[in-house]
C-alpha cells in the first residue's frame, strides 16, 4: 500500500515541511496498524523528521505503552475523541525527540461496526509542543484498504493543520 504514489507524494511533501519547520514526529496508531509510519518512512530522508511509532492495537498497548486511562477505554471505548486525543498527547509525552504526535483509532472493517460507531469511524488526535491539541473524527466510504489509506492522507492533513499553528498559541 506504500507504493501508492498519492500516499508518497503527501508523505513527501509533509516531511520537507517538517525539516524545513525543524519538526519531528510521533505516530499513535490503531486501525492502521503502523501504515502512517511505514509510509512516512518510505520517503528518503525521513530519518530527519520521523522520531517514533507506536503501534497501540489493542486497549492494553494504548494503556501500557502511551499511557491511555482505562477509565476512557472503559467508558468511551478505543474508538472514540477522548481516547484520540489521550493516544496523541500520550505518544508526544513518551516519544523522545518528537515535537507532534498524531494518533488514529478507528474501525477499518468489514466487520466491528455497530449503529453507533459505523465501519469507516476513525477518530483522530494530533498534539504539538506549545500548541492546543487537535481533535476530529470521519466516516470514510468503502473497503479496508480504502479506509486505512484515507485514513492516512487524513493524519497527514492534520499533521499540515498543525504546522500553520504557531507555537506557544495558548
Amino acid at each position: 500500500m506504500t507504493h501508492d504514489t498519492d500516499l508518497l507524494d503527501a508523505a513527501s511533501s509533509l516531511i520537507a515541511r517538517c525539516k524545513a519547520k525543524g519538526e519531528m514526529i510521533a505516530t499513535a496508531e490503531s486501525c492502521t496498524g503502523g501504515l502512517i509510519t511505514g509510509t512516512l518512512t518510505g520517503v528518503d530522508g525521513s530519518s530527519s523528521v520521523v522520531d517514533c511509532g507506536f503501534v497501540t492495537y489493542s486497549n492494553e498497548a494504548k494503556h501500557n505503552l502511551i499511557g491511555v486511562g482505562n477509565d476512557l477505554l472503559a467508558e468511551y471505548g478505543a474508538v472514540s475523541e477522548p481516547v484520540a486525543r489521550a493516544m496523541c498527547e500520550g505518544a508526544l509525552d513518551r516519544a523522545p525527540n518528537a515535537t507532534i504526535a498524531v494518533s488514529v483509532t478507528g474501525i477499518a472493517g468489514p466487520g466491528g461496526g455497530t449503529d453507533t460507531k459505523p465501519v469507516g469511524l476513525v477518530h483522530f488526535g494530533c498534539a504539538a509542543k506549545g500548541r492546543d491539541t487537535i481533535t476530529t473524527h470521519t466516516v470514510f466510504p468503502g473497503d479496508r484498504h480504502t479506509v486505512r489509506k484515507a485514513t492516512v492522507l487524513k493524519a497527514f492533513a492534520l499533521i499540515e493543520e498543525m504546522l500553520d499553528r504557531a507555537r506557544n498559541q495558548a
